[in-house]
């Protein structure tokens, strides 16, 4: 995983600046430029009205008590896509413009919480597509949830108990 990463990190800028000199070849350098920065200011503008759109509906979901899960990842990718606009280049631009169709950005959201668990309030896991317990207080272990109270046991003396050295 951390080659790959180093390979995108090494791949992604030499792609970007390649794109940006063939470009500023055809079309010269200076709208090049203004072409990269009208991206960036309309890339923005964009990334924020939705932004606000999104805390909305995160606002909303904890207001019915629901955990505001697609719409933090939905918020995440929002974030994601602004870094992209923000960053030089036309490739990251296109990357970031795709991330602001909020059709395609649910999608991955519902893709990548698909394959996550998300614990309720209460403490109990579910899927995120759905519930996959069993049972009341059965987790997908098949373990059991259950509630215990300590006791003092008078027969039991203090030297009794095992030690952290032990």
């Amino acid at each position: 995983m951390a080659a790959r990463l180093l390979l995108l990190f090494i791949i992604a800028p030499i792609v970007e600046l390649f794109v940006l000199i063939k470009i500023g070849g055809l079309i010269g350098i200076v709208p090049t430029i203004a072409l990269v920065l009208l991206t960036a200011v309309i890339g923005s503008q964009l990334v924020r009205r939705q932004g606000l759109t999104v805390m909305a509906r995160i606002r909303e979901a904890q207001a019915r008590g629901e955990a505001p899960a697609l719409p933090m990842v939905d918020g995440a990718a929002l974030l994601f896509a602004g870094l992209l606009l923000l960053t030089p280049g036309f490739i990251s631009d296109i990357l970031g413009f795709c991330l602001l169709v909020p059709n395609l950005r649910e999608r991955i959201a519902r893709g990548l919480l698909s394959r996550l668990v998300i614990l309720a309030p209460g403490g109990r896991g579910a899927g995120a597509a759905g519930g996959w317990r069993r049972g009341p207080g059965s987790g997908r272990d098949g373990s059991i949830e259950g509630e215990y109270q300590r006791k003092n046991d008078p027969d039991r003396s203090h030297d009794d108990r095992i030690g952290r050295g032990d």
